[in-house]
């Protein structure tokens, strides 16, 4: 299945270069928890301090649920999550509490 995220940046260059920086080598740990959680493939884009990522899940392993909580039990992820958070900020539609918002599709052909 894939899934359609949305997250912002902080709007600071420098903050964006080291984010990205980040993304061109992310810690095997993170590589392995999200392939051990059925994420097949993810590609993130940015436009000015709006970014999407495009998520490939398959259906018979992936669990949204079981993946952050996974994600809250693993220090070395739990590491990575809050270093990102650094460079990060949520959307305007983004619920409490909450990271990644998932966006609407509107079309498909």
């Amino acid at each position: 299945m894939r899934h359609c995220l949305a997250l912002d940046l902080r709007d600071d260059p420098a903050l964006i270069a080291e984010y990205e920086a980040y993304h061109r080598s992310i810690w095997p740990e993170v590589r392995a928890h999200l392939h051990a959680h059925g994420v097949t493939g993810m590609e993130i884009y940015r436009l000015g301090t709006r970014m999407v990522m495009l998520m490939e899940t398959d259906d018979a392993r992936y669990d949204a649920e079981a993946m952050a909580a996974a994600t809250r039990g693993d220090p070395k992820i739990r590491e990575w999550e809050e270093l990102m958070w650094k460079f990060q900020a949520p959307t305007p539609w983004t619920p409490e509490g909450e990271k990644w918002v998932a966006m609407e599709r509107i079309f498909e052909l």
